[in-house]
């Protein structure tokens, strides 16, 4: 099994807001999330897929967890594992659903040190994405196979691929050397020697921008 994290942007995602009275008779009012929170059956920009059915199944396992009484809790940014740090949570998944091929989710988000960051940049019009985090096998074409949803995470800029605007990132993949690029970007993270090759790559890509 594989460790799978899937990216989505404030504006792919369709994610609305919303303020909802407390059901729970405490008055005031709740903040959620609500929007798409995993893509079935397209290639992503991770040349991955998933398809339908898979989503369907990991999606019906998350709310048979939630109508067991299982908080399903997520985190701010996205770890590099499936373990949930309770000091990094934010929000808890209330509801997960099917529409057309995707999974549609519902985060309450919680009055926790993360939740009220979460919280305070949602009020400031911040526009915060989403990013699934599970498990399954991948075959040789990019097919997703057992798949499982542990969680869905926020997180304020979606990592490469997905960060990067799509202009850009299609303007990448048409240039020269825009594939090396958005490779050595993927390997980074801290690796010095990974880092310098990038720094190179980098280099021969603002030579062919012909940028003076």
């Amino acid at each position: 099994m594989k460790y799978l994290r899937e990216n989505l942007t404030f504006d792919h995602a369709r994610m609305e807001v919303l303020f909802e009275d407390d059901k729970e008779g405490r008055g005031g009012k709740n903040l959620y999330m609500k929007g798409i929170c995993i893509q079935g059956g397209v290639k992503n920009a991770n040349q991955r897929i998933y398809p339908v059915n898979e989503i369907s199944k990991a999606v019906s396992s998350v709310m048979e967890q939630i109508k067991s009484g299982y908080s399903v809790l997520g985190e701010v940014d996205h770890p590099d594992d499936l373990k949930i740090n309770l000091d990094r949570v934010s929000h808890m998944i209330t509801e997960m659903w099917m529409d057309g091929p995707n999974g549609f989710g519902k985060l309450k988000i919680l009055p926790t040190p993360m939740g009220n960051l979460v919280k305070t940049m949602l009020e400031s019009g911040v526009k915060l994405g989403v990013s699934s985090r599970g498990s399954g096998d991948v075959g040789p074409d990019g097919q997703v196979s057992g798949f499982e949803i542990v969680t869905v995470d926020v997180v304020a800029q979606p990592s490469a691929p997905n960060a990067y605007p799509t202009a850009i990132y299609e303007g990448l993949l048409n240039m020269k050397h825009g594939h090396r690029v958005l490779d050595i970007a993927r390997d980074a993270g801290t690796d010095a020697k990974v880092q310098k090759y990038l720094k190179e790559a980098v280099t021969a890509l603002i030579k062919d921008l012909k940028i003076k």
